[in-house]
């Protein structure tokens, strides 16, 4: 295929699922032909506009917010605001398509691209959504009858969207995460200046953290780390949490956890890894099956339709992952975590069985859909 240059909007973001994969993509358009433009739209105030231009990419806010389910005085205030926002957004994103006048519009989820991809699909312009997860969002439920294709990461995705429009490519995945042999993990060691005579658990709660996450922590530390007298913890507490885990930590001698808010190196943190505990949101679930990795997933209650406990059971069901419920998590998130360490045979099961869901080709499979359509 001939890939000419293009004008395209991607619109979306809101958590680092939607922006990682939304870069990925653009990333790939501009290896394809460096001459495309590229503007991304997303929601002022959210992590789009701080982890756009940071990637390299011009990008564009909407007022847009979303609707807050708990019954507070400042969410009520907020959901007040919702209508008049979004007619405010519409308007807005129209103005920009004015502008900027792209050949296609992709939309991956969060608040920005429900206004931004209404008003281009309005205009004539044809629409492409990339669906991380394995139950579909609200957004791209409504936006499905509407776009020209549909890009999954599940099977069984015919239940939310038309099945003629549907793709499945994979989420996209930041290029550096791959699966590792033992040369990157002897790197990864050195990097972050683990032993190589201990094995070594990667706890990763996201760059702002995972409350659940950092209290199993806590409580397996209080209780003496039962099971880990030879194991490394590599522990991403998130900046919102920092402070309290530096207290936590402090005064404490445990010279084999090492806790930071972020990992600037996620790729050796993959590599030096023999057990990963994560979230199990689209993107950290993808670059876990890319990286080939054993892990115990703890999903997140607190997102829209539960889609992460769906993300998390399509890999426990084959085998690839393990799971732990949220509210379980205190209790038994690190006895898991340290009997599957110590499992060697069941790591390796679980790394044969992950290795055939990873998608290394799911941005390239997306860009030829754009091509298509345009």
């Amino acid at each position: 295929m001939k890939y000419r240059p293009l004008r395209v909007i991607i619109s979306g973001g809101g958590t680092g699922g939607h922006i990682f994969p939304a870069v990925s993509i653009a990333n790939k358009l501009k290896e394809v032909n460096p001459a495309t433009e590229i503007l991304f739209v997303g929601a002022e105030g959210r992590m789009e506009m701080e982890k756009v231009p940071a990637a390299g990419y011009e990008i564009k806010g909407l007022p847009i917010v979303g609707l807050q389910r708990q019954l507070t005085l400042s969410n009520i205030k907020n959901d007040i605001q919702v209508p008049f926002k979004l007619v405010a957004s519409i308007i807005e994103a129209g103005r920009i398509i004015e502008r900027f006048r792209p050949d296609i519009a992709i939309g991956v989820g969060g608040y920005a691209s429900a206004p931004l991809l209404w008003a281009a699909t309005r205009k004539g312009i044809p629409a492409l959504i990339q669906e991380q997860n394995g139950f579909a969002g609200l957004t791209n439920k409504i936006l499905a009858k509407r776009v020209g294709s549909i890009c999954v990461a599940y099977d069984g995705m015919e239940k939310f969207f038309p099945a003629d429009k549907i793709t499945f490519s994979g989420n996209p995945i930041r290029s550096e995460i791959h699966p590792y042999g033992e040369e990157d993990r002897k790197q990864g060691l050195q990097f972050y200046g683990l032993s190589p005579d201990r094995r070594h658990l990667l706890v990763v709660g996201g760059s702002l953290g995972s409350g659940t996450l950092n209290k199993a922590m806590k409580k397996w530390i209080e209780d003496g780390c039962p099971g880990g007298d030879d194991v490394e913890v590599l522990w991403q507490c998130g900046k919102y949490y920092r402070k309290g885990v530096d207290e936590f930590m402090q005064n404490r001698n445990l010279p084999f956890i090492h806790h930071t808010d972020f990992i600037a190196r996620m790729d050796l943190a993959y590599a030096s890894a023999d057990v990963i505990v994560s979230r199990s949101g689209a993107s950290s679930i993808s670059e876990i099956c890319a990286a080939r990795k054993a892990a115990v997933f703890v999903p997140s209650p607190n997102v829209a339709e539960d889609h992460q406990t769906h993300n998390a059971m399509a890999l426990v069901n084959k085998g690839a992952a393990m799971m732990v419920k949220d509210c379980n998590a205190e209790s038994d998130l690190m006895r898991t975590a340290m009997d599957l360490i110590h499992d060697r045979a069941g790591i390796e099961e679980m790394e044969r069985n992950v290795a055939p869901l990873a998608r290394m080709d799911a941005a390239q499979t997306i860009i030829d859909e754009v091509y298509k359509l345009v």
